[in-house]
């Protein structure tokens, strides 16, 4: 059986996310779509919409077959480390090609710019680290050193977010997993950063939709651009835990790190570097909500994305040394199993014997330090939800089996 890997968020799934799988198994010819799937806070340093679980539902039901969890060491970083820890797992589970969308669309363009990018990355590093002393943010910097130390022509533009990721998939695969093909297809109708729901077609972007069911607080005006089974899944979760999970939600919980902690003990917190920790605790005094505290630090430098990322770790009280321990393993720790279709469940009964990574079903058979986080990150996630829904929720964490998805009867069961 041959197995194509997707890097997702499914934040919440929708047609463009639904037209990439059915695009990924068909342009890659394979069997089984392998998802590696951010869990409670993603890579923009948002919380999902939703748990884990119920985005697991969202993704077997539209034709997705595996669905694993990306650790949070990874989930919740920069571009490069987002890449290489999905490809980790995607390498692990054997699978022969990886699928992104992008806004180039043409992969020999994102295969010519990593083979570049590796002959001259030196002298690319040297030009970001100077550009960003200068004042630029890291992306910015990033994309600037790359077009100054290589001649403009064919090469990809760097500025843009889907190829900003695709280019890391592509420069970890040349790196690491030369075996995996990458593929991308362009994306369709709706950019990731649209914030309106388009007019005249049904694929929106996460983005519009998050923000609409945020500013109408109904499913209507969301329904056209939705699949059923998502709607289902967002409706179910809104009756159960009594919310969708958005930054404003843990403003107060942020409050209270920065009202308890020191700037010494902030100082020691992944990510939050040059004294960026003054600056973050004189806005949350004045502040009144998550917006406008981070509209209050950010800079330049300091990107909207960047902060997001740096208050999330400081919520799950995630210190340097501990990730930077943690990350100097390049090959994925464990693969944590959410969900399978049939189809995905004799894949891996295929693949079992050649895994050398642990295939993580239940919590209470392996233990490692990454996957303490996970389970803290599921802790924090629940923080918003009202007892005892709370604790329930994050019960699920160890109560939980990989989700089993039937197409035939479209039921689920546990394993």
């Amino acid at each position: 059986m041959k197995a194509v890997g997707v890097v997702v968020e499914y934040n919440p799934f929708h047609y463009g996310h639904a037209y990439h799988v059915s695009q990924a198994k068909k342009q890659t010819s394979s069997d089984v779509a392998i998802a590696v799937m951010s869990g409670s806070f993603l890579q923009r340093g948002e919380p999902a919409i939703v748990s884990k679980w119920a985005r697991t539902k969202m993704a077997l039901q539209h034709g997705v077959d595996i669905v694993c969890e990306l650790p949070y060491i990874y989930a919740v970083q920069k571009a490069e480390t987002f890449a290489n820890g999905a490809v980790s797992i995607l390498d692990a589970l054997k699978c022969d090609s990886l699928f992104f969308g992008s806004e180039d669309g043409v992969i020999s363009a994102f295969q010519r710019t990593a083979h570049t990018w590796h002959q001259k990355e030196s002298e690319i590093d040297q030009l970001t680290k100077k550009k960003v002393k200068e004042g630029l943010s890291y992306p910015a910097a990033a994309a600037s050193a790359f077009q100054e130390a290589i001649y403009p022509g064919k090469l990809l533009d760097l500025s843009k977010p889907n190829n900003i990721l695709g280019f890391h998939y592509v420069k970890a695969i040349l790196e690491r997993s030369p075996h995996i093909q990458p593929f991308t297809s362009e994306r369709i109708a709706s950019h990731y950063h649209d914030k309106e729901l388009p007019v005249h077609q049904k694929i929106a972007s996460a983005t519009s939709i998050r923000k609409a069911l945020k500013e109408h607080n109904s499913f209507d005006v969301v329904t056209p651009y939705l699949p059923s089974a998502t709607l289902h899944q967002l409706r179910s979760y809104q009756s159960t835990y009594g919310l969708f999970h958005t930054q404003e939600a843990y403003f107060s919980f942020l409050k209270h790190a920065f009202h308890t902690m020191n700037p010494e003990e902030i100082q020691e917190i992944y990510e939050i570097e040059e004294g960026i920790e003054y600056r973050m605790q004189k806005a949350m005094k004045h502040a009144v909500s998550y917006e406008e505290y981070l509209s209050l630090v950010k800079t330049k430098r300091y990107t909207w994305t960047r902060l997001q990322r740096m208050n999330t770790h400081l919520l799950m009280r995630v210190k340097k040394k501990a990730m930077h321990q943690l990350l100097d393993d390049k090959k994925a720790p464990y693969i944590r199993l959410l969900g399978m279709s049939k189809k995905g469940q004799q894949y891996l009964s295929l693949i079992k014997k050649e895994l050398d990574v642990p295939l993580v079903s239940k919590l209470s058979s392996f233990s490692h330090p990454a996957l303490d986080l996970d389970i803290r990150a599921s802790r924090v996630f629940s923080l918003p939800i009202c007892e005892p829904m709370q604790t329930n929720l994050t019960e699920a964490e160890f109560k939980t089996s990989p989700i089993r998805y039937d197409e035939e009867s479209d039921l689920f069961h546990s394993q």
